[in-house]
C-alpha cells in the first residue's frame, strides 16, 4: 500500500509550506539571469558557515568551520553556461583523521532552449524537498539544516544525469524531470537511512538508474510543491546480483520517495511545512546480504513559523531580525523487515527555536536551541551506549553567501 501511494505521489508529482529570510542574490543567480546580449562571462561566488555547539547533557562543546563553498560559473553563449560548486567541510582534510571533506557539490552545463525551458547535464541537485536546491545559510533558519532534510531527504543530494526544467508561459506553474544514477544499497547505514548510499558523482554505477520529478505552483506569496524519486540500488552484474539474491536491472531493489511541501511569506511572517516518506520494499534482501539494518519505511515531517521583528508598514528594509520555531518528527525505522532490529533512538522529535539577524541580506548571525526527544536505545544495535532519550543542544553561528 505504501509503495502504491509513493508511486501515486510521484506520478501526480506534492505540497511545500515555506518560510525564512528574504531571497539572497548570489553570483550564481546573476549568471543565470544575465541578458541575452552577453556572449561570454565568468562569475565567482560562494557561501559558508561556522558554528559553536554545546551538548547540554554531555557537557561538551565544539566549534567548527562547517563548510566553505566556492562557486565558479561561466557563460559561453547566451544559451549555454557552466555551473560548479567546490565544497570543503570542517576546514581541514588530513590522512588518518575523521572529518573533513573536499567534494564537488555541482558541476553541470545548462542549455537554455527558450526563456521558459532549459536542460542540465552533469552533476546537479535534483529538485526534492526545499533545502536540496536552496541550502544557502542565509536562506533557512537555525544553524543546522533540518533533520528531516538531512536524513529522510539527504540534502545536499547530487548525482550525475540529465534534467529538464520548464515553466508554463504566463503562469506560476513549473515542473522538472530528471534521470540520474541510482543509489548503492551496500552503503546504507543504520542511523542515517539512505544517505551513505549516494554516489555524489564518484565512480557511480550506471547499471541502476533513477528518475525524479517535481511540480511547483507559485501563486503570489504561496508555493506548493510535489516531488518524487524512484530508483534502483543494485549496480552489480546480473550474475553477481543473482548469486546474492538481489534484484538487479535499471530499477532493481528500488527506493521510492514521495515528498510534499508548502511555503508561505507575507506581512513579515514566513512558514514552511514539509512531509516525506521513503519506501524500500526489498529491505529484507538488502539486510540479508549487507547486514546494515535497512528499514522498509522511513518518514519525516516538519512545520516552521517565523516572523521578522523589523518588518514595517512598508515592508522590510535591508536588516532583518527573525524569530522562529520549528517542530520536526522523523522515524528512520518506521517499519523494519523480519531480519531487522528496531532502534528507538531513530524515532525522534525535535523542537528548534531561535533567532536570525541579517545586517544585510548576504550575512546572517544565528542562535538557536534544539530540544531532542527519542525512544530508548536498543542494546542489540551498536551505537552510542551513553545515549539519553532527552537532550538539548545550544548553537551559535554565522553564515554568508555572495
Amino acid at each position: 500500500m505504501i509503495r502504491f501511494l509513493l508511486v501515486a505521489l510521484f506520478l501526480i508529482s506534492t505540497a511545500r509550506l515555506s518560510f525564512g529570510q528574504k531571497s539572497t542574490t548570489t553570483s550564481e543567480d546573476s549568471l543565470s539571469r544575465e541578458g541575452q546580449g552577453v556572449t561570454a562571462s565568468t562569475t565567482i561566488g560562494g557561501y559558508g558557515n561556522a558554528l559553536y555547539r554545546r551538548d547540554v547533557r554531555q557537557e561538551t562543546a565544539h566549534v567548527d568551520l562547517e563548510r566553505v563553498v566556492i562557486f565558479v560559473g561561466h557563460r559561453f553563449t547566451p544559451e549555454i553556461a557552466f555551473f560548479s560548486e567546490l565544497e570543503m567541510e570542517d576546514a581541514k582534510v588530513g590522512g588518518g583523521h575523521d572529518g573533513g571533506e573536499i567534494a564537488l557539490e555541482q558541476a553541470y552545463v545548462k542549455f537554455s532552449i527558450d526563456p521558459d525551458h532549459y536542460i542540465t547535464a552533469g552533476l546537479f541537485l535534483p529538485r526534492l524537498g526545499i533545502l536540496n536546491e536552496n541550502h544557502l545559510p542565509t536562506s533557512f533558519n537555525g544553524n543546522e539544516r533540518s533533520q528531516v532534510e538531512t536524513y529522510v531527504i539527504p540534502a545536499t543530494w547530487r548525482e550525475l544525469g540529465v534534467g529538464f526544467y520548464g515553466t508554463l508561459s504566463a503562469s506560476s506553474f513549473t515542473y522538472s524531470a530528471a534521470i540520474v544514477n541510482g543509489l548503492n544499497s551496500a552503503g546504507f547505514q543504520h542511523g542515517s537511512g539512505i544517505r551513505e548510499g549516494r554516489f555524489e558523482g564518484r565512480n557511480a554505477s550506471a547499471n541502476n538508474l533513477a528518475v525524479t520529478g517535481s511540480l511547483q505552483l507559485n501563486p503570489g506569496s504561496l508555493m506548493i510543491q510535489l516531488s518524487g524519486y524512484y530508483g534502483g540500488t543494485v549496480g552489480l552484474s546480473p550474475t553477481r546480483a543473482d548469486n546474492l539474491g538481489l534484484s538487479s536491472g535499471i530499477f532493481g531493489t528500488p527506493v521510492l520517495i514521495g515528498e510534499a511541501d508548502l511555503q508561505y511569506s507575507g506581512g513579515g511572517f514566513t512558514a514552511r511545512l514539509l512531509g516525506a516518506v521513503v519506501s524500500i520494499p526489498e529491505a529484507f534482501s538488502i539486510n540479508r546480504v549487507y547486514s546494515n539494518n535497512t528499514p522498509q519505511t522511513e518518514y519525516g515531517a516538519y512545520a516552521e513559523l517565523a516572523y521578522n521583528l523589523l518588518e514595517g508598514p512598508g515592508g522590510s528594509g535591508p536588516k532583518q531580525l527573525i524569530v522562529f520555531c520549528r517542530y520536526e518528527r522523523l522515524n528512520l525505522n518506521a517499519s523494519i523487515p523480519t531480519n531487522g532490529i528496531d532502534d528507538g533512538t531513530l524515532d525522534q522529535h525535535h523542537i528548534i527555536a531561535g533567532v536570525s539577524y541579517l545586517p544585510i541580506g548576504n550575512v546572517v548571525i544565528k542562535a538557536d536551541a534544539r530540544f531532542e526527544h527519542t525512544g530508548d536505545a536498543n542494546p542489540l544495535v551498536s551505537g552510542n551506549p551513553d545515549h539519553k532519550a532527552d537532550n538539548t543542544f545550544i548553537t551559535l553561528g554565522i553564515g554568508f553567501a555572495y
